[in-house]
């Protein structure tokens, strides 16, 4: 034997003697080297042996050699590309490509200026893109703070301290309360309750003993292993190492994560679509201008400049910024409501879900234990006042402190319970009057105390019922008797704890026996003599109960057309109680085995139905075939996740939501979205601001794109003419407008305020784009055809009242010179206003100016009047007038413009008011 054996309990010795004869035998043959192929389900003996290993553990020798072989208890990392190939693959993509392209056009129309904003503005959005592509990196360091740091093993004989990243299979190891599992590991000797809720979503501590059955169909619910990550929250074991780092269940999920790849956006994918149609709209107009221009007398030089000076001036160099900028104040609203964003288009995205994935524990439940139902006799109510009796018998059996928070959940809650009806014991005391401890183990599972009370020695205990209930002879009824524990009475406390699991409560049994005097003095009696002829004082019921607003967050989804599956590793009949509790239908209950043999068309044909789903005893790789299958029917998903076990299905859905209160570091770094008061109901904030952000990206995307008309309208008038009516604009000119006047607006509608009823409306169809045929029927056909006949009748009743006609010259050297700059300011100003007009008209899609208010959006009024400041620069500034080739215009030319701001805003507010009015006609009336 060891000189310094790992202590064991005296339950665990014959199973350890036979385990050392078994061991030594198998030493005796000569034996491959190990294999990472070994069986953990197989019997002990032949798990030693196909390990090489045995009562002594390792020799420090073969130890080193092992770890050579199957390298270090760590999570493996995917070697990077270089830092230079992943920086350059981000300012190459089509968005990149064209603002390049705007860049060496803009430095060669003279602006240059103009070319270095373009060049910075890719820069930065190269490395943020960048800094993104290290978050899968950064969630593998966070499962690596799963691991501990020590670990307690057998080394040559001798007990030793080893780092947890030196174990190897074959290693035996020491397990005890409070520790956390450094490797996946077969019990050989002793019991534990573990808490595994991050690597499988059960919502209570789980029982494992050495000499349990394993019957368990899947590997993750065998009573004899245990896995990398977990946490002991009771009981003591000795355990052989079957598997270290990248082959355990947390290297497997880390693996999960690293394999998985965020896909673009929503909204990135619209703003590519967009890009490619302002390139191809801009080189169009660009190159159709060249010829046009030849015809008209131009220069071939002139021509061509003429031609790259409209191209740029139909990029809308301000397009990305503005939409990231929008992005942004989406970021700091959602922060402000209990979310940190750490990817910009995520705040869209979350506006465009259709469906939530949600997980069960710590998500829509608290992940803290609560007391809900305390049970006397057959009498089971919710709202019966607590058991005095019972709260005196849980406060002495435990050894938790309720105070420090220190201790196993379950027992804190418990403690809770007890001081909340008046019963506390401070744990000195406590400790004081404990004469004897029989610790919570999962072969008996059940915990009892012996206490020296007033020179009584009480036994206290607590543990599951179908332990407990046999054991007791009597029972405490409601009204405080001690009655026989006849059948009939215990059938029906039967039933009633029956009734309570049913509710998805963790049930516990509590009883006492007083020993009497003669007992004092002398040595402890077992736990088998002990826990006889007990006295039943209750069932309580313990539950991890639903967060408060969860409620009316799943009814504003449902509201907004979302569809919620509730995807956990939890039993299926507690994760149903909690989903129905919270307003989520649970029309059906699947246990992850069942999905996981269905092919791929049975699982989209079981998602593409309107039912709302319980995914129970759900694995990663299933939560991620959930992810994919629902991804392939188009839906956007969204998944919530706070364990371990949800990363990898967190960085694959559309958008990852995680809690970052109570979730893993490995959840928080996985996800896109973080919760930071774990309230679902943040969520439902989050998908309104996401609404909110594609509605408004639309809506300075209608603004900018309504001045695409009275912008080449002119030019059109000018070739069409041959030059009988003179250009009504200058390129300088539009630049002024595309990168002046236009700019402001646009940011500030980036921060309009959401329409009445955005959370009322479905989810926008799959596919439909930020550029809709309605937004181009508004922007050319409604706002832009108007302001383009309003300016164009601008232009040419200044010259008209000057005298010119068709034909006259207007060159520097001729009378009609001046009457022709204020005609073409009379052009430039007439755009501006009508880009006051259009800026209100984009305020809204349905609603009426009235019903959002007109000062509810302060900044847009503060943007336009710096447009109107900007404008009054360049008309009247004498060197602003050299440069763009304006002139101060006269009083009345100020009036005629006046009204165009109304017509613009009236036209399309009256075509809106017949929208709702048509509507409203056509929507079924009630009977």
């Amino acid at each position: 034997m060891s000189p310094h054996p790992l202590p064991l309990t005296p339950e665990a010795r014959p199973a350890r003697a036979l385990v050392d004869r078994h061991a030594r035998a198998a030493t005796r043959v000569p034996a491959p080297q190990p294999t990472m192929e070994a069986d953990p389900r197989e019997p002990v003996t032949r798990l030693l042996r196909d390990l090489r290993s045995g009562e002594d553990g390792l020799s420090a020798t073969e130890a080193a050699r092992r770890l050579v072989t199957v390298g270090p208890n760590e999570l493996p990392t995917i070697a990077r590309q270089p830092w230079w190939s992943e920086l350059i693959a981000q300012v190459v993509h089509p968005l990149a490509l064209l603002l390049w392209v705007a860049a060496l056009l803009a430095a060669v129309s003279g602006s240059p200026q103009l070319a270095v904003a373009i060049v910075v503005v890719v820069l930065l959005n190269a490395g943020f893109a960048y800094w993104q592509e290290s978050q899968a990196e950064r969630a593998v360091e966070a499962l690596r703070g799963y691991l501990p740091d020590v670990v307690l093993t057998w080394r040559d004989g001798h007990h030793a301290h080893v780092p947890a990243r030196e174990l190897v299979p074959g290693d035996l190891v020491a397990l005890e309360e409070g520790q956390r599992v450094p490797a996946d590991v077969r019990l050989i000797t002793g019991a534990l309750e573990v808490d595994t809720a991050a690597l499988t979503g059960e919502s209570f501590p789980v029982a494992r003993s050495a000499d349990a059955v394993d019957d368990a169909s899947r590997l993750l619910d065998s009573p004899v292993l245990v896995f990398s990550g977990s946490a002991c929250t009771a009981g003591s074991a000795t355990a052989v190492v079957y598997a270290t780092g990248a082959h355990t269940e947390l290297g497997r999920i880390a693996a999960l994560s690293q394999g998985v790849r965020e896909e673009s956006s929503p909204l990135e994918r619209q703003v590519r679509r967009v890009a490619w149609l302002i390139a191809a709209v801009a080189v169009g107009v660009g190159a159709a201008f060249l010829p046009i221009g030849l015809l008209a007398g131009l220069s071939l030089s002139a021509a061509a400049v003429f031609a790259i000076g409209l191209l740029v001036a139909n990029v809308p160099e301000g397009l990305l910024p503005t939409i990231t900028l929008a992005l942004a104040a989406g970021v700091r609203q959602m922060a402000a409501r209990g979310a940190v964003v750490k990817r910009l288009s995520a705040v869209e995205t979350l506006g465009s879900t259709t469906v939530i994935c949600t997980d069960k524990t710590g998500t829509l439940t608290a992940n803290r234990m609560t007391v809900v139902a305390v049970a006397l006799e057959d009498d089971l109510s919710h709202e019966a006042p607590a058991s005095r009796a019972a709260a005196e018998v849980l406060v002495r059996c435990s050894t938790a402190d309720v105070e420090d928070g220190d201790g196993d959940p379950t027992e804190l809650a418990l403690l809770g319970w007890a001081r909340d009806n008046g019963v506390v014991l401070p744990p000195a005391a406590r400790d004081t009057e404990r004469w004897a401890l029989h610790r919570f183990e999962a072969r008996y599972r059940r915990m009892t105390t012996l206490d020296r009370i007033d020179g009584r020695v009480v036994a206290s205990v607590k543990g599951a019922p179908e332990q407990v209930l046999p054991r007791c002879t009597a029972a405490l009824s409601p009204g405080g008797d001690v009655v026989p524990l006849d059948e009939p009475l215990l059938g029906r406390l039967e039933d009633t704890a029956a009734r309570l699991a049913g509710h998805g409560l963790r049930v516990l049994a509590v009883a006492r026996r007083d020993l009497g005097l003669e007992q004092a003095g002398t040595t402890p009696p077992d736990r088998e003599t002990t826990d006889q002829q007990l006295c039943l004082i209750g069932l309580v019921g313990l539950e991890d109960p639903p967060r408060p607003r969860v409620a009316e967050a799943v009814a504003a989804c449902h509201a907004a057309g979302i569809r919620i599956h509730v995807v956990t590793g939890d039993h299926g009949s507690t994760a149903a109680e909690i989903a129905r509790r919270v307003g989520i239908r649970a029309d059906r209950v699947v246990d992850g085995q069942v999905v996981d043999g269905l092919p791929e068309a049975g699982l989209a044909e079981l998602l593409s139905g309107g039912d709302e789903i319980v995914f129970a005893r759900a694995t990663p790789e299933t939560k991620l075939r959930i992810a994919d299958a629902l991804h392939r029917l188009g839906e956007v998903v969204a998944m919530t996740g706070d364990g371990v076990n949800d990363a990898p299905a967190l960085r694959r859905a559309d958008i990852g939501v995680a809690m970052g209160a109570s979730g893993t570091d490995v959840a928080r770094e996985a996800a896109t979205v973080v919760l930071t008061d774990d309230d679902f109901s943040t969520l439902t904030a989050g998908v309104e601001e996401g609404r909110r952000v594609f509605d408004n990206v639309r809506k300075f995307v209608l603004y900018i794109f309504a001045h695409a008309i009275p912008e080449i309208v002119p030019f059109l008038v000018f070739a069409l003419s041959g030059g009988a009516i003179p250009l009504p604009l200058t390129v300088l000119q539009i630049l002024a407008i595309d990168l002046g006047t236009e700019t402001l607006p646009a940011l500030a509608l980036g921060r309009e305020p959401a329409e009445p009823g955005l959370m009322a409306r479905p989810p926008r169809p799959h596919g439909e784009g930020v550029i809709t045929r309605r937004l181009l029927a508004r922007a050319w056909g409604v706002m832009g055809l108007l302001s383009a006949a309003l300016v164009m009748g601008g232009f040419l009743a200044v010259l008209l009242h000057a005298g010119w006609r068709p034909g006259d010259d207007v060159g520097a050297s001729s009378t009609l010179h001046t009457a022709y700059l204020q005609a073409t300011t009379a052009t430039f100003v007439g755009i501006v206003a009508c880009q006051l007009g259009t800026a209100i008209a984009s305020r809204t899609e349905w609603a009426s100016l009235r019903a959002v208010g007109l000062t509810s959006n302060r900044l847009l009024l503060y943007a336009m009047a710096g447009e109107l400041l900007f404008t009054a620069v360049v008309v009247y500034w004498p060197p602003a007038q050299r440069v763009f080739g304006t002139a101060a215009l006269p009083p009345w030319v100020l009036l005629a413009l006046l009204p165009f701001p109304f017509l613009v805003w009236g036209l399309d507010e009256a075509l809106r008011a017949r929208r709702r009015s048509s509507h409203r006609r056509s929507a079924p009336t009630s009977p």
